[in-house]
């Protein structure tokens, strides 16, 4: 859902952006038919998400959800940090936001054919939406919501959450500004750990990450 973060995360590999934007649609062990890039580019999309959950910053996010929204608090974070990351890109790459959206569904429609059938279809709606880039509105967050509402099994409160996040939104920004940078050089390390061909640094303690 946070395709934006995680290709960004990825850095300048385009194997490992690939395997980032997958992540969410990809379980339990990748398939042999991935390039290896791929793979690794899932395992790390998987080493931010828990980095990110058991965040010091963020388990306080979560907790000012109200219920019903604190059960799908994840959700709406991501979709929400993806809105803060994308309304400020520029702080954060050296790529104009449209030029670097419009980069990655290039990447996506050149590598179709292992692309999750889940994700050739959202390929179509990051079409049709100019997405990643059309985050920086919140109506676009608000769209997605919906969509995501629909598509879960349980009723749920998410098509009802764009009050809370606009209200919220300072508080998040901030959580994002304090939150963010550890995120990227977590992410930046679990790299070069990887491409040095030595452990990867899901298991440490990382600054306001619990050791649990």
């Amino acid at each position: 859902m946070n395709v934006l973060a995680h290709a960004l995360l990825a850095g300048n590999d385009t194997a490992l952006r690939l395997g980032g934007a997958m992540g969410d649609f990809v379980h339990g062990t990748p398939g042999d038919h991935l390039p290896p890039g791929v793979r690794q580019g899932i395992y790390l999309h998987r080493a931010i998400d828990s980095f990110t959950d058991s965040h010091a910053e963020v388990r306080a996010a979560r907790e000012r959800m109200p219920p019903p929204f604190r059960r799908y608090a994840g959700i709406l974070l991501d979709m929400w940090f993806d809105h803060c990351l994308a309304r400020d890109f520029d702080r954060w790459s050296d790529q104009p936001l449209d030029r670097y959206a419009r980069g990655l569904r290039r990447e996506l429609h050149d590598a179709g054919p292992l692309l999750p059938d889940a994700l050739k279809r959202f390929l179509g709606y990051m079409d049709a939406n100019d997405l990643p880039a059309g985050y920086r509105d919140a109506a676009a967050i608000g769209k997605a919501l919906r969509g995501i509402s629909q598509r879960l099994s349980r009723a749920n409160p998410l098509a009802e959450a764009m009050p809370l996040l606009l209200a919220e939104d300072e508080v998040l920004k901030a959580t994002f500004e304090r939150f963010f940078p550890q995120l990227r050089a977590f992410a930046a390390h679990w790299v070069a750990e990887r491409a040095a061909g030595t452990p990867a640094v899901d298991g440490l303690t990382w600054p306001g990450r619990s050791s649990t």
